[in-house]
């Protein structure tokens, strides 16, 4: 059998392994200096007038930040409904409710109109997903948070290095959240990263990352830790290490090299495709948008017999997502939801209809263009 072709991978070598090395050598393995210098990296990369907070997951990252703005129980947070658990399970572990909302077809992102019909006096947030690493309904997003007084946190873990209108992902809007696990646009192994102009936010990512040990950060970034200190707020172990810090920092160096193949690819399979009566595709552009997921939308149930041929063919696949309403833990959420809306109806009927038709192609770096071939050629032959 040919060898698989895998859906996504973490691209990391020599450099990578050398930075690991040099931090193993210094023997000091926690939150340091290697994460002070990649915040600044990330700071100039990202451009604008922004701070950078860097924690160990992407869905730290989203916990932290509903957490500073004072999110808890009893408050209500709007979510696209499409998205990785991660969305989901950071809101609930505030003691908040999500509340799902639905999608726009043609990319996949949250829907403002079907926000506005969610909206209680509990409502506190919106978390628009970057779906597909794409911007969506973005200014009619922040003016639906602003008319209603709205913290708008984005879960931006698909499109770091994208930009919008020339302007980085991160330099612009209220909270942004990144990822950097090992598939991500850039990874640190394990990693992720708060980003925002609001001073009290930071600062509160910042202690609450330390089991909530105030001003501890810099002395940590010195190799030093704070033993006589004061904790007002509930914290968590949430802090990037040295070790990751340095993975990150030379996948940063490395992020136009990777951007470039992820964009060749996209674009590629965008070419590929169009016309092709079997397939829809996202609305998306790829000319500022560095893509961390392809989409087809196929239909006719000829999902099933594309899937069948990438089995076949050893050709991985994937499916983003399974919307979140549709999980066993949030049905019961949903549920009282609906009486506390006071709606007979409570459907978010374009995710469904995207999950019903939705798979993802493989799409990292390394991804040969004879690989990709035997993709799109393999897509052509089952559906046409």
């Amino acid at each position: 059998m040919e060898e698989l072709i895998r859906l996504s991978r973490s691209v990391v070598g020599d450099q990578e392994i050398e930075a690991v090395n040099r931090v193993l050598k210094l023997g000091y393995l926690g939150m340091g200096n290697e994460v002070g210098c990649f915040e600044r990296e990330l700071k100039n990369f990202i451009g604008g007038d922004v701070d950078v907070a860097c924690v160990n997951t992407g869905t730290s990252a989203l916990h932290l930040a509903l957490q500073a703005c004072g999110i808890g129980r009893g408050d209500e947070v709007l979510v696209s409904t499409l998205t990785y658990i991660a969305s989901f399970q950071a809101i609930s572990a505030t003691g908040a409710t999500p509340v799902a909302v639905d999608v726009v077809l043609n990319h996949g992102g949250i829907d403002p109109e079907d926000a506005k019909k969610r909206l209680t006096k509990k409502t506190k947030a919106i978390m628009p997903v970057h779906y597909a690493s794409n911007f969506g309904e973005y200014n009619s997003i922040y003016n639906f948070a602003e008319k209603y007084n709205l913290r708008v946190i984005e879960d931006a873990s698909h499109s770091f290095g994208c930009k919008l209108n020339g302007k980085r992902c991160g330099s612009f809007g209220d909270i942004v959240c990144f990822s950097f696990d090992g598939i991500k646009n850039i990874t640190s192994g394990e990693g992720g990263a708060v980003v925002t102009r609001d001073k009290k936010i930071i600062k509160s990512v910042r202690d609450a990352r330390l089991l909530g040990v105030m001003n501890d950060s810099e002395k940590r970034y010195k190799g030093k830790r704070s033993f006589e200190f004061e904790v007002l707020n509930q914290g968590w172990r949430y802090h990037m290490s040295d070790i990751m810090a340095a993975i990150g920092r030379v996948q940063l160096k490395r992020f136009d090299e990777f951007a470039k193949r992820r964009i060749f690819l996209a674009k590629k399979y965008k070419e590929s495709f169009l016309g092709l009566k079997a397939v829809q595709l996202f609305d998306i552009s790829y000319e500022q948008i560095v893509p961390h997921i392809f989409v087809l939308l196929l239909e006719n149930n000829t999902r099933e017999k594309l899937k069948i041929a990438f089995n076949k063919k050893n050709i991985g696949f994937g499916l983003h997502y399974k919307p979140n309403h549709l999980l066993g833990f949030y049905k019961s959420k949903r549920n009282t939801l609906i009486k506390i809306l006071n709606q007979n109806k409570y459907n978010l009927p374009n995710s469904e209809i995207l999950y019903k038709k939705m798979i993802t192609l493989p799409l990292h770096p390394l991804i040969t263009n004879k690989e990709q071939e035997k993709i799109i050629s393999t897509v052509k032959e089952t559906l046409i």
